[in-house]
């Protein structure tokens, strides 16, 4: 009975607030094995992490969150005042996030953001060029020790080789997703450290609205920033 009112409740609460705000997000979902506690929806504001909303569970382990965005950013539910984050792109509509308490990070599921799910394809790229580079790292260790020269210039010119394809593949995939607001957060979080010219392609190949949106104008002042300090 719980369960039917909790949902009617939900449907409701979503109709009246989208007559209200078209831009309100909506988070919704289930923490299985919570009972007791608060869950925050939270955003970083400058340099701080910031509460936007939050629920207390008290029997029922559902909730749903809301925060009215101007566009697609990055967001954290939030277990209590413990450093249990979940991280997801939050988006207007709604975004189902669904995990446990034993393990409320890593078996987070998240659904509704087509940003996510672009991240999370991103991200299984991104973790294979990080095991290659902790292959060479060891190799290089190895080679060191053994004080062999040839192989210590074999595996720095592979690192150098890896970086290179890392950078080359964060960019095509900012450029292939440009109408979405993970290639510009793509961008400054992976690529702080390459060339400009890969940033000036990637900012270029933003549609409009992108470029309109909070990561697509940091990423215009970050390239204006660097551009500025070069001169």
């Amino acid at each position: 009975m719980k369960k039917i009112f909790f949902i009617a409740f939900t449907i409701l609460l979503i109709y009246s607030c989208k007559n209200e705000n078209s831009n309100t997000m909506y988070v919704k979902g289930n923490i299985i094995g919570l009972k007791k506690g608060t869950i925050y929806l939270q955003k970083q504001i400058d340099s701080l992490i910031v509460s936007v909303d939050s629920v207390n569970i008290n029997g029922s382990s559902e909730f749903l969150l809301t925060d009215v965005i101007e566009s697609p950013e990055m967001y954290y539910l939030t277990l209590g005042k413990s450093n249990k984050k979940i991280p997801f792109f939050g988006e207007k509509d709604t975004i189902t996030i669904n995990s446990n308490l034993s393990k409320f990070v890593r078996k987070a599921k998240i659904t509704g953001s087509k940003n996510q799910s672009l991240l999370d394809e991103f991200f299984e790229i991104k973790n294979k060029f990080n095991n290659q580079n902790l292959d060479l790292i060891k190799e290089n260790f190895e080679a060191k020790k053994s004080a062999n020269q040839d192989s210590i210039i074999s595996v720095e010119k592979k690192l150098k080789g890896l970086i290179r394809r890392k950078y080359l593949y964060t960019t095509n995939f900012a450029i292939n997703n440009a109408i979405y607001e993970v290639a510009p957060y793509i961008a400054l979080t992976e690529l702080v450290d390459a060339n400009i010219k890969l940033l000036d392609t990637i900012n270029n190949a933003l549609s409009v609205e992108v470029k309109n949106s909070k990561y697509g104008k940091q990423l215009d002042e970050f390239i204006a920033d660097i551009k500025e300090n070069e001169k």
